[in-house]
């Protein structure tokens, strides 16, 4: 059994991205309605988050509800919104203990007035924390976000706030929800599923991909460690070839 002790500290991932599928499956598989695979899969959000803390890991991001989650069954999208609302007021103490800060990206305005309440709260109140920053994508598609991002520059551009000639990777990332954040280095989805599923697709240019059969109210300590493990056994050449990194 892998340990933590067996993680190269100077090898870690800066950003470590997270799509957590496979609740409804797993529920399923035990005759249960797909809430069920929800509820359980908060202790897996709260091992995988106080682990990568523990570890070192300075940004985590996890895919916890879409833009597309919105056409769901009106039950299931409700005890989400539901276990949002509790799991934040119930976890703010770990975090904190954890040194842990919330942030969140998406159209956040679009979740109900309670889950929003309580999400800004926690933010605030773990606004002071240093260590890891711990991100939830909520109602959250990536091609929503460079839409949003591309009719921003346009506006800039038609008041001669900036010019076409100015537009580059770095003004892009300007006008990104993760303007703030470093590109991802390894994305982990599991359930088996090999889809990116709209997250990040401008973030994870050259992200390295793990995926795991795992569904998510399973994943545990042991596996997380296992997809970091893996991750520091690769080369990572940007574009160059091994010989130019050596």
């Amino acid at each position: 059994m892998s340990t933590i002790a067996e993680i190269k500290k100077g090898r870690l991932p800066r950003h470590l991205a997270i799509i957590m599928d496979g609740n409804g499956r797993w529920a399923k598989q035990r005759g249960k309605l797909r809430v069920f695979g929800h509820e359980n899969g908060v202790k897996a959000v709260r091992e995988t988050v106080e682990t990568a803390a523990k570890i070192g890991v300075e940004y985590l991001t996890l895919y916890a509800f879409s833009t597309e989650n919105w056409k769901r069954p009106k039950l299931e999208v409700e005890t989400l919104m539901k276990l949002l609302v509790a799991s934040l007021r119930k976890e703010l103490k770990t975090l904190n203990d954890n040194n842990i800060r919330l942030r969140a990206i998406g159209r956040i305005e679009s979740l109900p007035k309670k889950a929003l309440k309580e999400l800004r709260e926690v933010m605030e109140m773990t606004g002071k924390n240093t260590g890891t920053t711990l991100t939830l994508a909520l109602s959250y598609g990536s091609r929503e976000e460079l839409t949003t991002a591309v009719k921003s520059l346009c506006t800039k551009v038609k008041n001669n706030i900036i010019s076409p000639g100015d537009i580059d990777e770095a003004i892009i990332n300007e006008h990104l929800y993760t303007h703030d954040l470093p590109d991802v280095d390894l994305l982990i989805r599991t359930s088996g599923e090999h889809r990116i599923s709209n997250f990040l697709l401008w973030q994870i240019a050259y992200a390295e991909l793990y995926f795991t059969d795992v569904f998510w109210p399973d994943f545990s300590e042991q596996h997380l460690i296992e997809a970091l493990k893996d991750y520091q056994n690769r080369e990572r050449r940007f574009g160059k070839t091994s010989e130019q990194l050596n």
